[in-house]
């Protein structure tokens, strides 16, 4: 996995509240790990029309998500390129994820959650196995539908909502959920993964 930002250039966007267009170069949007100004200060504000990337000409191989070495080591890959990559990629998204167009759902609902080394270091030696991966600064990012699935939450239903059961991280408008159960359902399961493990999972989706 890796974040737009490292790829970024500028974008257009449309200024709702004057009608114009502007433009927004990378150290303007205060990029950050699922993060950017367009969630925060400008939140709602921008409706963004343009983005261009600035691609390098050398392949830069990132394997460090589990799932991808997982599967090249399943499949013998030692020595990956960006194809192979591409992928299994490509594989691990059918695998895990819902079709958008048979089965309602936003993708990553939850934000994996950066926490310090005194947040991180406790829970390692209660949970040995617990997915993380190392992030600048001493901090270490968990895997929040890790978390999740831990508070038994992995395929469970909740009214006409539900989370997904391939991937704890995707909840899912069963049949005709409304928003509110959805909502709720989030609630419910922010709620038990700060009781068992004292974090506090943040919404990747835009609530409206």
């Amino acid at each position: 996995g890796t974040e737009v930002m490292y790829v970024f250039h500028e974008c257009q966007a449309f200024d709702t509240h004057t009608g114009n267009i502007a433009t927004f170069k990378k150290e303007d949007c205060n990029f950050s790990y699922r993060d950017s100004i367009f969630k925060t200060a400008h939140k709602g504000r921008f409706i963004i029309t343009q983005v261009t990337y600035k691609l390098s000409r050398t392949a830069h191989i990132n394997t460090t998500y589990g799932a991808i070495e997982a599967e090249l080591a399943k499949e013998n890959i030692t020595n990956p390129s960006i194809a192979d990559i591409a992928t299994i990629v490509s594989k691990i998204r059918v695998e895990k994820l819902p079709d958008p167009s048979t089965v309602g759902n936003a993708g990553s609902f939850f934000k994996n959650p950066v926490v310090t080394a005194s947040t991180f270091e406790p829970l390692q030696k209660e949970y040995p196995t617990i997915p993380h991966y190392p992030m600048p600064n001493n901090e270490t990012k968990l895997a929040a539908g890790w978390l999740i699935e831990q508070c038994g939450w992995k395929g469970k239903e909740y009214g006409q909502a539900g989370v997904w059961k391939n991937q704890a991280l995707v909840l899912i408008n069963r049949q005709n959920a409304t928003g509110q159960e959805i909502y709720n359902l989030s609630e419910q399961i922010i709620s038990d993964v700060a009781n068992k493990f004292g974090i506090k999972l943040e919404r990747e989706v835009n609530l409206l």
